[in-house]
Order: C-alpha cells, then structure tokens, then sequence
C-alpha cells in the first residue's frame, strides 16, 4: 500500500511539473505574440509631424510588433500623398525606426488655388512656399515642374514668388521674386544654375538687383 501511494505521489508531482512547464511555455509564447512596440523613431520629415507620421501608420497605440510588420507599416505610409519614399526598420523587435522622403510643396499655384507636390500631384493644403502668380502653358508647365523639384530645398525656400514671363525670344522664361530682395530670370533649361544662386550674390555684398541667369549670370544693381 505504501508503494502505491508513494508511485501516486510521485505521478501526481510529475503531472504538476509538466503542467507548470506547460503553463511557461504557452505565457512565454502568448507574451512573445502581444509583444509591444515601445519605442518609435522617425526620421527625414519637414512636413508631416512625428505624430501625424506615427498615425498614418496605425501606431498611435504602440500595438503589438509582430501584428505590425515592416512591410505593413510602409504600406499603410506610401499610401498618403505626402510621402514619396519610405523605409521601415525595427531594432530589438520593439523599436520602430520609419526614415521617409515626403513628396514635399513645390509651390501654391494661384490659377488653380492649389498647391503643387514634388511629384506633381496637387492639394488643397496650403504651405509657406512660393506663389506662381499666374497660368503656364501646358507646354512648358511639366518641365517647369521637373526642375524647380531638382532645385536645392534650401535655395526653393528663398523663392517668394513666381510669375512666368515669356517673351518673344524665350517660351519658358520666369521672373523670380527672391526673400531677401533680389530678383531672378532664369528659363527651364537653366533652373540648375540657381542651386548657385548663394555663390553668386556672395559677390554682391549688402546690394540688392535683378540676377539674368537666363543668358549668362549678369548681376544689375538696383539703385
């Protein structure tokens, strides 16, 4: 009798080990699933904030890292109009790091009441960024569009206004209104030359005038 009870002992403590070893297990493997994200970097932006970022991506409840993969948070992102390009990686599963290239505002077209994105899409959204005062011809419109978004993002933003100015020699002139009080022509087959607009009026120290970089890079001095 005593074997048996002690044979019963024995099963029942092995019983309880598995079960405890089960019980591990099954709450390691549901902890690994409902793992968290806690930590979530983002990085590139100018337009869209963090935490509009953050939304897009349906993080805002830092939900589980497995459930949201790198594939489908850059999904969810290339999905807004805003957002060119974007690369997700994670780092110790529970850090997020979204890098993005934004389709950023080139300019407000004021014939349209609209602002132009980098990839030629437009939007209602208004931005502090230059004005086209007024209608380009479909025939220099796309291109004129192709080379302001190869511009420097530090020399666009000292552009005030546009305002396109063909003559009888040049279909694809405009006038540039500068923020420190300097004036530009230039055409689109020179826009290039205004990525040197800083080395050039560096010569002109405290003057302000009008920059002919449409032929040549004349500097007139306005008295």
């Amino acid at each position: 009798m005593k074997k048996n009870k002690r044979k019963s002992k024995i099963k029942i403590s092995r019983v309880i080990i598995f079960l405890l070893f089960l019980y591990v297990i099954i709450s390691s493997i549901y902890s690994f699933f409902n793992m968290k994200i806690t930590n979530i970097v983002v990085l590139n932006n100018n337009y869209l904030k963090d935490q509009e970022i953050i939304e897009i991506a349906g993080l805002s409840n830092y939900p589980s890292t497995l459930q949201n993969g790198s594939r489908r948070i850059e999904n969810k992102l290339r999905n807004n109009v805003y957002i060119k390009y974007v690369n997700v990686t994670k780092q110790r599963f529970k850090t997020v790091h979204i890098e993005v290239i934004e389709n950023r505002p080139l300019f407000f077209y004021s014939p349209t009441n609209k602002t132009i994105l980098l990839d030629g899409t437009s939007v209602e959204e208004v931005f502090p960024i230059a004005t086209v005062l007024n209608y380009i011809v479909d025939s220099v419109y796309d291109d004129f569009v192709k080379e302001l978004a190869e511009i420097d993002v530090s020399i666009a933003r000292r552009i005030s206004e546009i305002e396109y100015s063909p003559n009888n020699v040049d279909a694809s002139r405009f006038f540039l209104t500068m923020t420190d009080g300097n004036y530009v022509y230039i055409n689109v087959q020179t826009f290039f030359k205004l990525n040197r607009y800083l080395e050039i009026i560096r010569n002109f120290p405290n003057q302000n005038g009008v920059l002919y970089l449409d032929y040549g890079n004349n500097f007139e001095i306005i008295d």
